[in-house]
């Protein structure tokens, strides 16, 4: 199989490195690796890889560190960066949304699950140029149609406040993508400044009245996302 995307992989536990690129290599992806955040941003910038897969804490420069620094770099601006990180590490979660991840992965690794992950964060990428100029999104059991302002399930006819659609939109845009509440805030009601998070809360709780609870999940203490689970 030829490689599909190239792949770096970064943790400062060879066991877990090694684990990580078998499974990569047998799915046909291209894959680096490195042992800590400095050594990533050097062999990031001599393969350029589609996606960074990160280990929150390294010796020599951490991963939240080290995704910062290459979130600054303009030729990562749009590289997919997930973090690994322990089940109880939520703090660590919520600071890697904050310098740009845009997924995270626990562990103990399970070879299945983030083979499907991956997978799954890569074909956003394949699909994303698409969906943001798209006039119509079909995700899930929805049709999001934007020239009409109307969310179809099935027959059924689900109608949305203006502001209601912009945020499901946007959300379903890029599905499974944690948005920040400062970015949902920029997308949606640009610099207003009569606006709070507060206000995001409850666009949010009438959208899941309206379309049901299963759709838009809850980062906590990040943002939200739309779930293909």
């Amino acid at each position: 199989m030829s490689a599909k995307h190239t792949i770096l992989v970064v943790d400062d536990e060879q066991d877990i490195r090694e684990l990580i690129a078998y499974n990569l290599n047998k799915e046909g992806y291209q894959v680096f690796t490195a042992s800590n955040g400095k050594q990533a941003i050097q062999k990031a910038k001599e393969v350029n890889p589609d996606l960074i897969i990160l280990d929150v804490m390294m010796p020599v420069m951490d991963g939240i560190e080290a995704c910062r620094v290459m979130r600054a770099m303009p030729e990562f601006k749009h590289t997919f960066m997930v973090f690994l990180t322990a089940r109880s590490e939520e703090y660590s979660e919520i600071a890697g949304f904050h310098v740009g991840a845009d997924d995270y992965i626990a562990k103990p690794i399970k070879p299945r699950a983030l083979m499907s992950r991956i997978n799954a964060i890569l074909r956003r990428n394949a699909t994303e140029a698409v969906e943001e100029v798209a006039d119509k999104l079909e995700i899930a059991d929805l049709v999001v149609d934007r020239d009409s302002f109307m969310v179809y399930r099935g027959e059924e006819k689900i109608v949305l406040a203006k502001k209601e659609f912009e945020l499901l939109y946007l959300l379903a845009s890029k599905p499974n993508k944690v948005f920040t509440r400062d970015q949902i805030l920029k997308a949606i009601w640009e610099d207003s400044v009569v606006v709070t998070n507060r206000t995001i809360d409850v666009h949010i709780r009438k959208l899941r009245e309206k379309i049901g609870d299963n759709y838009v999940s809850t980062v906590k203490g990040v943002g939200y996302k739309f779930d293909l689970g």
